[in-house]
């Protein structure tokens, strides 16, 4: 494990629904927490969501794991959240910011917070989203908000003052994390790391990516530059140089 790993203040939370992924990684001790969502478990083929879940809290019995709710109606979402919530002392139950025509979770968000449920406030991408929502969480009940960083980039937008930004509304709330989610490249872990966000969001093929966080530049290039040739060779590539002529005399001295 290199120092570069070994010296990360954010904590990588593994993001994803495959559950042999999810085992592979659940003993490496840089691996703080997981977190997963409907979209993944669908491409997952994940069928049976109360299943999915209690194998994937057997898996992780010892660190946090948001599971999300998945209903338009609030009132559902209450009721979906508490089932979730009493899954496993270290579930976080993921709820939207909004539902889909736009209406804020806040109310909601308030009434889990306050009854002890640890919620992970998700899909947030604005500092005003993130004021909002710190105003409905207790302090004395442990919570996530997630900041889509990387859809933020999708958009052409830099993510890194916006989410230096909302770790500065969220100062004053001590029992409140901020996770950094859906990142696009390993750059944003240390980008994440450097302005003390929390927490960081890491899909398996970001995962696997890892030991190269302050890998040697000249050795990374070599290592390059041998799997062309090794691709190529592979491939069986051949150009007849045989048949290339050289440039008449006069036309050699034009160009000089």
């Amino acid at each position: 494990m290199t120092a570069v790993l070994t010296d990360l203040r954010v904590k990588i939370f593994a993001d994803g629904a495959d559950l042999a992924a999810v085992a592979a990684v659940s003993g490496n001790p840089l691996i703080k927490g997981f977190t997963t969502n409907p979209t993944l478990m669908r491409k997952a083929g994940v069928e049976d969501y109360r299943a999915f879940a209690v194998e994937l809290l057997r898996i992780v019995p010892d660190r946090p794991v948001s599971l999300e709710v998945f209903s338009d109606e609030f009132a559902e979402m209450e009721r979906q959240a508490a089932a979730i919530a009493a899954w496993g002392p270290n579930v976080y139950v993921k709820i939207p910011v909004t539902n889909t025509r736009g209406d804020f979770a806040g109310p909601l968000i308030t009434r889990l917070s306050a009854a002890g449920v640890r919620v992970n406030v998700t899909a947030l991408m604005t500092p005003f989203q993130v004021r909002r929502v710190a105003e409905c969480l207790s302090a004395a009940t442990p919570s996530f908000v997630s900041v889509f960083a990387g859809r933020i980039a999708d958009s052409g937008r830099d993510p890194v003052p916006l989410v230096l930004e909302a770790l500065q509304v969220l100062q004053p709330h001590p029992a409140v994390e901020l996770i950094w989610a859906s990142p696009r490249e390993l750059l944003n872990i240390v980008q994440a790391d450097v302005i003390g966000c929390h927490i960081i969001t890491v899909s398996n093929d970001l995962l696997a990516k890892l030991p190269l966080l302050g890998k040697d530049l000249e050795a990374f290039s070599l290592e390059t530059v041998r799997m062309f040739y090794e691709d190529a060779r592979k491939a069986g590539y051949s150009i007849d140089t045989s048949r290339v002529l050289a440039p008449p005399v006069a036309e050699a001295s034009k160009a000089i």
